[in-house]
């Protein structure tokens, strides 16, 4: 049971399940360990799973006609992750999901999802939340991309998830942030100045 004491302690956090619903529920998810740099997801494979990350980093990037990748979302260990909208619509994922290093994640389906929402109904209030928060987050993205000078995202983006900064390369914060490499770095010299 060890495998499933943090997913569960992270679903603690929003319902409370009796031991029965716990197995049930971890019944239908699927272990995998993931080597450094493994793709979890590639754009245009059906996106069949929602993730937990139980140990490791995982990234979501987009990449355009061009091959230029633009991170839509990182997950640390405790963390989701999905292709939300190919998830949830059942369509060919849109985006990439790529372990930065050696990680350990639970997966669910799609259909053992539906299952779960319709067995367990108090899972509807867990991933209601979770996907709220989702989508909280994109919109202040959104809002802070609008209105926030680069210098200002990345100090923001620092002290939101001071873990990322400390497990992800600056290169692909810079790529989270829309800005180039050099210009975070130019970034980060003038505030290592101050």
């Amino acid at each position: 049971m060890k495998v499933y004491d943090l997913i569960l302690k992270n679903i603690a956090k929003h319902i409370s399940l009796d031991k029965v619903e716990k197995a049930y529920f971890c019944s239908l998810l699927e272990f995998r360990k993931v080597a450094s740099k493994e793709f979890i997801l590639k754009e245009s494979q059906a996106c069949q799973y929602f993730y937990f990350v139980n140990s490791g980093t995982l990234r979501a990037y987009f990449l355009n006609k061009d091959g230029k990748e633009s991170t839509i979302m990182f997950a640390l260990k405790d963390w989701w992750i999905t292709d939300m909208n190919c998830f949830v619509k059942v369509q060919p994922a849109m985006l990439n999901i790529i372990a930065l290093e050696q990680s350990a994640i639970l997966k669910i389906s799609k259909n053992n999802f539906d299952l779960l929402l319709k067995e367990v109904p108090k899972f509807e209030r867990f991933f209601r939340v979770i996907f709220q928060n989702a989508y909280i987050r994109e919109q202040q993205r959104t809002i802070q991309n609008l209105s926030l000078t680069a210098a200002e995202r990345y100090e923001y983006f620092i002290l939101k998830y001071p873990a990322v900064v400390q497990q992800v390369p600056q290169k692909q914060i810079a790529s989270y942030l829309g800005i180039t490499p050099e210009f975070l770095s130019a970034i980060r010299s003038k505030k290592a100045k101050k």
